[in-house]
């Protein structure tokens, strides 16, 4: 007799937390580009679009919050590990993001380096965020 151990199929998000959770990645690394080309270039406008998709990514990224802290309410003691740790990477990039857009409603030229360091912690936080979403949980674990 032969043991042969098989990974568990993942289940996936609820198809309207992964909608909500496609949108902060590519708005904050798009504000994360434009800080780049702001201080590459001074002009302002590149600040004014940062300034833009930063408050997309708190909007969408606000809803994917509330979602992932219903999930953690929701979810059963195997689960709960994970579900924090989504919920606090989630946490941190809207904090990380909020702060970025007090920081871009200061005059343009005050931003730098500060709006780009930001932008870019922001970014990593919802790159990890996506990753832990995207990668599903184990389909025998408790919902």
């Amino acid at each position: 007799m032969v043991a042969v151990a098989r990974p568990r199929p993942l289940r996936p998000l609820h198809p309207l937390h992964a909608i909500l959770l496609a949108f902060p990645l590519p708005l904050f690394l798009g504000a994360l580009i434009s800080d780049f080309a702001y201080w590459s270039s001074f002009h302002v406008q590149w600040s004014n679009f940062s300034s833009w998709l930063i408050v997309g990514g708190l909007l969408v990224g606000g809803f994917a919050l509330l979602w992932a802290l219903v999930d953690l309410i929701r979810s059963g003691r195997a689960r709960r590990k994970r579900a924090a740790i989504y919920f606090v990477v989630l946490l941190a990039m809207w904090v990380l993001g909020f702060i970025n857009a007090l920081v871009h409603a200061k005059d343009a030229f005050a931003i730098m380096p500060e709006a780009l360091y930001l932008s870019a912690v922001a970014t990593i936080f919802a790159l990890i965020a996506a990753w832990m979403g995207y990668s599903g949980y184990p389909a025998g674990e408790e919902a």
